[in-house]
């Protein structure tokens, strides 16, 4: 019995989550306000008919009203006539029509009372329809409205996911590297220009050197070229052999002056 509720139960949840899902809110909205158009319908029939029902015995009762006061009459006639078995006969009349004039008073009472009921079921009714109707017409825009969202919501992560839009992603990524290597094989080319600047200024160097020398050979043996980095072959200074020795023997004796001390 247990697993059988549970299957109940279970096919009742899933029965509910199916219509939930299918319901349209605009379609259930106008179809709501339709039925209750069709209930106001049959409101007014039912109105109608307790009020033709309660015309009928009013009518009714005026009838036997009528009927009690002509058997009275009739009475009366009798009476003075001398003809008091006649006179009975129409006061038993009167009795008979005042029994249904009371019936029918009573009945005419409780029909008013329900035609009343009726009367202000009706008005509220016809009221809330109308409030349907204002709100139906406010809650179908926010219902588009949300589903207008729903949809651009949607079309946004289905843009996201899209092999066209990661593919696109992935050729600005591919453009990106492109011109990350082209910058820095710019920059390579331009180290590598410098090295060569700075090479040829380095050859110049040896060559100034170079003809330092040969200078210094055209001059002799006996002489020494000194020059300084920053100075040209025409200024080089020639320093004598013998100016040296000189100040390497004034070197010797401060040396050998400072030991003896």
């Amino acid at each position: 019995m247990g697993l059988l509720d549970r299957f109940t139960r279970l096919l009742r949840a899933n029965l509910n989550a199916f219509v939930s899902d299918a319901e349209d809110p605009i379609k259930i909205l106008d179809q709501s306000v339709a039925d209750m158009q069709e209930d106001l319908v049959r409101l007014r029939q039912a109105v109608a008919m307790a009020i033709a029902s309660q015309k009928r015995l009013e009518n009714q009762a005026d009838q036997a009203k009528e009927q009690i006061q002509n058997w009275f009459s009739r009475a009366e006639l009798a009476l003075k006539k001398g003809e008091d078995d006649l006179a009975r006969e129409a006061l038993s009349r009167k009795k008979t029509f005042q029994e249904t004039f009371a019936s029918l008073s009573t009945q005419f009472q409780s029909q008013n009372g329900q035609v009343e009921k009726l009367k202000k079921s009706l008005l509220l009714l016809e009221r809330k329809i109308a409030e349907a109707r204002t709100k139906k017409d406010m809650l179908k825009a926010r219902a588009q409205a949300a589903q207008a969202q729903q949809k651009i919501q949607s079309a946004v992560g289905d843009v996201g996911s899209k092999s066209s839009m990661a593919a696109f992603e992935r050729m600005e990524d591919k453009v990106e590297a492109l011109e990350a290597s082209g910058q820095a094989a710019l920059e390579l080319a331009g180290e590598d220009l410098e090295s060569k600047f700075v090479a040829l200024e380095e050859g110049d160097d040896i060559e100034k050197e170079l003809e330092i020398l040969r200078n210094q050979l055209k001059f002799g043996v006996n002489s020494l070229a000194l020059p300084p980095s920053d100075l040209s072959v025409n200024e080089i200074k020639t320093v004598e052999i013998k100016e040296v020795e000189v100040e390497l023997e004034e070197m010797k004796k401060s040396i050998d002056n400072s030991e003896s001390v």
